[in-house]
């Protein structure tokens, strides 16, 4: 029999290399890690896993800053991102990214598609309207943030009161938790987190809600105090760059995802769904001129 040769192994190496097709690349997921990078790894790395084994593919979780989310979509780092809705639709409009399912929240038993914002006072505070929040210290979670600013920031200027220009002070409190503490040690007049804020914190112990008082409440069968109208949940979002078939294999993986998965108890939700409507997100962002959407009327 006739030896093959050195270059005859290696031709046959790639040949079979061919055969197999190439090798499937890493799929990123972008993830905006609002209370840091190990608490974001175990809340989804559950769903990197679980996609994994429905793509067949190596699924990844990128921990993202909120200034790191626009600069990674931007610089294709990420294939898919996860971020708060007013985050989405502005990718949206400068970035070309595409939902592809809507997550399903799961609190206290509830399944939720929407969330809102709550301002709050002390029980004692002479503040009792959004009015009387004029002139007073007003503090907020970020600017960046959705549930924790720019619902109730939205919902002041429709009542005629910029907090940039007509509260005393327009104050950070960076965390959710820190603007609670804040209102509640008198450190400003009123404050406005994400629903769901007070009553997480009454769980763990950190407060008591009979120290507080909602601004304007809203009646409705919501399961949590708000004051604000409710906005759809966070999006899975595509980037442009993104290949059409595997968007709808990740789409179609999502909505799939029972309750009763691994993935979906440890990202404390219910499941996903079918991409909701976000016109009323673009329309928060644009009555307060806020990012992409600042110019436009």
């Amino acid at each position: 029999m006739k030896k093959l040769t050195v270059s005859s192994l290696l031709v046959i190496a790639i040949l079979a290399m061919s055969a197999a097709g190439p090798a499937q690349a890493q799929v990123k997921i972008g993830v905006l890690a609002k209370r840091g990078a190990p608490k974001c790894m175990q809340k989804w790395g559950a769903t990197a896993q679980y996609l994994s084994e429905k793509l067949g593919t190596p699924v990844k979780i990128v921990p993202l800053k909120f200034e790191a989310i626009k600069p990674s979509v931007s610089g294709g780092k990420v294939d898919f991102v996860l971020a708060n809705s007013a985050f989405y639709v502005e990718l949206e409009k400068e970035f070309d990214c595409r939902a592809v399912s809507t997550l399903i929240n799961s609190r206290k038993g509830n399944a939720l598609s929407e969330f809102g914002g709550v301002i709050i006072v002390r029980k004692d505070s002479p503040i009792n309207t959004l009015e009387d929040i004029r002139g007073k210290k007003f503090m907020v979670v970020k600017k960046s943030s959705f549930g924790g600013a720019q619902m109730a920031w939205r919902l002041m200027k429709d009542n005629g009161i910029d907090p940039e220009t007509d509260c005393a002070e327009f104050m950070f409190g960076n965390k959710h938790d820190n603007v609670v503490l804040a209102v509640k040690n008198g450190a400003c007049d009123a404050g406005s987190v994400r629903s769901d804020t007070l009553e997480r914190m009454a769980d763990e112990g950190k407060i008591d809600l009979g120290d507080f008082r909602v601004i304007h409440q809203v009646k409705d069968d919501f399961p949590f105090v708000h004051s604000t109208r409710l906005y759809p949940e966070w999006p899975m979002a595509a980037t442009a760059a993104t290949d059409a078939g595997l968007a709808q294999k990740v789409a179609d993986a999502l909505q799939a995802m029972q309750s009763s998965d691994t993935a979906a108890q440890t990202a404390k939700i219910v499941g996903w769904a079918p991409p909701a409507d976000y016109s009323s997100v673009r329309e928060c962002l644009t009555v307060i001129q806020y990012g992409a959407f600042a110019g436009i009327q």
